[in-house]
């Protein structure tokens, strides 16, 4: 059992850092509530000074398995408004591969309608991998492959975006988290880490099914060259604009559980977790994958209403 569990370790590693694979951004179950660590034109929207907070777990009780904490932090700016400023940083680790994200986060609003809004979104700032192979077990303690370790190699960060929302009723937004494709190469070693441009594409729409409850859809896809197509549905129900309780499922790959409760108009806090469809999922050494946020706002004018509010 040891032994497949290192092999499975370094499969996953190996998405990462082997020539020739696809290297995919960290997965979120909860985006909707962490829009802005995917696409730079969400950053001003909610209308307030909004912060979050989020951790996740995949595949607990497999070593080497993904673990991801994100934080961003962003506000409108100006006297109208149409300027949105944000800060986002994301630390990422899976098997003996270690990312760090860090970036500005830019975006301009415009009216298309008296209730719609279009954004523009631009992202800048850095990246630092390291890559520990000396972790990994080593059969062949001649393998050139595990003999020289990535420290803190920089690679700079530029991303796009693109942000619609219809007051607060739904949402649709493009992006781009990384349009630069670095190639981190030692010489001394026959190993690549390259980053690959991840495509994104979100949405939304709320339902008011009667007084107290309503329904929130959502969807996300991603894309990425060399890996399978992510396409995640996700069903929400807000009672009484306070629980939330929902399901979500992620194409071939598991089905999750999702609460949220919001403490007072500044305070939220969520939880999810997702239980793999594949093989994975079968084993006794894989207890699923759990993620749990908590969002913090300060409204600039305390009577005005987020906007928008459910998303």
């Amino acid at each position: 059992m040891k032994n497949r569990i290192i092999t499975l370790v370094v499969l996953i590693s190996s998405m990462f850092v082997v020539d020739g694979s696809a290297q995919q951004d960290a997965q979120y179950t909860q985006y909707m509530y962490n829009a802005m660590s995917i696409n730079p034109a969400y950053a001003g929207s909610r209308d307030a000074l909004s912060g979050l907070l989020l951790h996740r777990s995949q595949w607990v009780g497999l070593e080497g398995a993904p673990r991801t904490q994100t934080f961003n932090l962003h506000a409108p700016v100006g006297y109208a408004k149409k300027v949105g400023l944000g800060l986002s940083i994301i630390n990422d680790k899976i098997g003996p591969t270690h990312e760090t994200y860090f970036d500005i986060d830019f975006s301009y609003t415009i009216n298309t309608s008296e209730l719609g809004k279009l954004s523009f979104g631009l992202k800048g700032g850095g990246h630092l991998l390291d890559v520990a192979y000396s972790e990994l077990s080593q059969y062949n303690a001649g393998d050139q492959l595990l003999q020289t370790d990535i420290k803190n190699k920089f690679s700079p960060n530029i991303g796009v975006g693109l942000y619609y929302r219809q007051a607060d009723r739904w949402y649709l937004g493009m992006s781009v988290p990384n349009i630069l494709e670095t190639t981190h190469f030692e010489e001394a070693s026959l190993s690549e880490a390259r980053e690959r441009i991840n495509y994104y594409f979100i949405g939304g729409y709320v339902f008011d099914l009667n007084r107290d409850l309503k329904l929130k859809p959502a969807f996300l896809l991603k894309a990425v060259a060399g890996a399978p197509l992510q396409a995640d549905v996700t069903a929400n129900f807000l009672l009484k604009e306070k629980l939330t309780l929902g399901l979500a499922y992620r194409w071939d790959a598991a089905l999750s559980g999702l609460v949220g409760y919001q403490f007072s108009d500044g305070i939220m806090v969520g939880f999810a977790y997702d239980r793999e469809t594949t093989d994975l999922g079968k084993t006794k050494f894989e207890s699923g994958s759990f993620e749990v946020f908590l969002r913090f706002e300060i409204l600039s004018e305390p009577d005005k209403i987020l906007s928008p509010r459910f998303f």
